[in-house]
């Protein structure tokens, strides 16, 4: 009986221990499974966790996940580009939104549980990496919106959106329809006053005053007729069809002579001189010939009406050869009273004035001469710069690309170089 039980006991323990070994096999099993999921679960979120940071990177604007401490979670590129070398999560909303302005929509949609959109003008840059116009102020959209995502705390998805340029152009174009308004309502009001007066039978029966009256009539005409081509010049420049320029290789100095033809009358009432420095090889030029007439017309009228009582010494001259990187320079110099510095750095803006010191009564220029310079010179790539010395120099200079300059073999328009 002995035996028996031994055996018996024997094999119990013997089923046992598979029983153990395959239960530890079926656990351990079971455990490289869970490890095997979970290491696929970590993968598959590093994945989507990638994937998701490629799109939020991929947007314009600056974006980010707010919680309901106020903390930022996550940040996209933009949104690092706006605060560079700072670092962004983790940090409170009072941290990264410095203005209140900007802080308080985004406050209230974590409050209210609401999406909050608000424009903010400010009259300082906000952000090191943001925009600002020539006046310094900033213009911002800020975009907030509560989200859920199942299994994780409320946040808040905030959109900040750099609208500063946009600010800038509207601005511009009520600026510009407000002083082309007023531009034409002038010379027109003097047209109907004269109008007016020539209704007048014992006006119309004096030929003297009425031909002084038509005379009148007619230079404001005329100034109605210049400010509405400077209009549409300038409108061509900034709607795109200055990349449909006509290059085409011409001489400089035929250019500037057809231009100084032009303003010859102008340039003889006043007793000015001008002087071309040419050089014995010319100049010839790789652009649209129509718009460096503009360039130089208005560079030459421009210093003539600003100087209407006094006789001036005008250049215009270039250096084709002076230059390490082959860039050209062309001036246009003149010594008459000059601009004084406080309004050096906005004489390229559309209608502006430069305080006169002279006669009011003078007709003057329309005020888009030298905004049409500036645009066109940069359409041909160049730059255009201005300096003065009141009472002794007024030099506008161009410094145009090498590849502005035409092969001296080339064939140009215009006339031999």
């Amino acid at each position: 009986m002995i035996p028996f039980l031994s055996i018996l006991c024997a094999v119990l323990a013997a089923g046992l221990v598979v029983s153990v070994v395959a239960l530890y096999r079926t656990r351990a099993a079971a455990r490289r499974e869970r490890m095997r999921l979970a290491t696929e679960q970590e993968r598959a979120l590093e994945t989507l966790n990638a994937e998701q940071n490629v799109i939020l990177d991929a947007l314009s604007d600056a974006f980010f996940l707010v919680d309901s401490d106020y903390l930022i979670r996550r940040a996209n590129a933009p949104a690092r580009d706006l605060l560079p070398g700072r670092e962004i999560l983790g940090r409170s909303l009072g941290e990264i939104f410095l203005h209140k302005n900007l802080a308080k929509p985004i406050r209230k949609a974590i409050k209210t549980g609401r999406r909050v959109t608000k424009n903010i003008l400010l009259p300082h840059p906000v952000f090191p990496g943001g925009g600002e116009d020539q006046s310094g102020v900033t213009a911002w959209v800020i975009d907030a919106a509560p989200i859920e995502v199942a299994g994780s705390p409320p946040l808040t998805r905030v959109i900040v959106r750099d609208v500063t340029a946009e600010y800038q152009t509207e601005q511009v174009r009520k600026d510009f329809v407000a002083n082309a308004s007023h531009e034409l309502r002038t010379p027109l009001a003097i047209i109907n006053g004269y109008l007016e007066n020539l209704v007048d039978d014992d006006l119309v029966e004096d030929p003297e005053t009425s031909r002084r009256f038509l005379t009148i009539m007619r230079k404001h005409a005329d100034r109605i007729s210049r400010i509405v081509e400077d209009m549409l010049v300038i409108a061509r420049l900034e709607s795109g069809e200055a990349g449909q320029l006509k290059m085409e290789p011409f001489a400089f100095e035929a250019c500037a002579h057809d231009v100084l033809e032009r303003l010859q009358p102008l340039i003889s009432a006043q007793g000015s001189k001008v002087r071309l420095a040419a050089a014995p090889e010319g100049l010839a030029i790789v652009g649209d010939r129509f718009y460096w007439t503009q360039i130089l017309f208005n560079l030459v009228e421009n210093a003539l009406k600003q100087n209407p009582a006094r006789p001036l010494d005008i250049e215009i001259g270039y250096d084709a050869e002076g230059e390490a990187d082959g860039s050209v320079r062309i001036w246009v110099t003149d010594n008459g009273v000059g601009i004084p510095s406080a309004d050096l750095p906005f004489i390229f803006r559309r209608f502006y004035r430069v305080e006169k010191h002279h006669s009011q009564g003078t007709i003057r220029g329309t005020g888009l001469g030298l905004s049409i310079v500036k645009r066109a010179v940069e359409a041909h790539g160049g730059e255009i710069t201005a300096s003065s010395t009141p009472g002794e120099e007024t030099r506008f200079e161009i410094v145009l690309p090498p590849e502005a300059v035409a092969p001296r073999e080339a064939e140009v328009a215009g006339g031999p170089m």
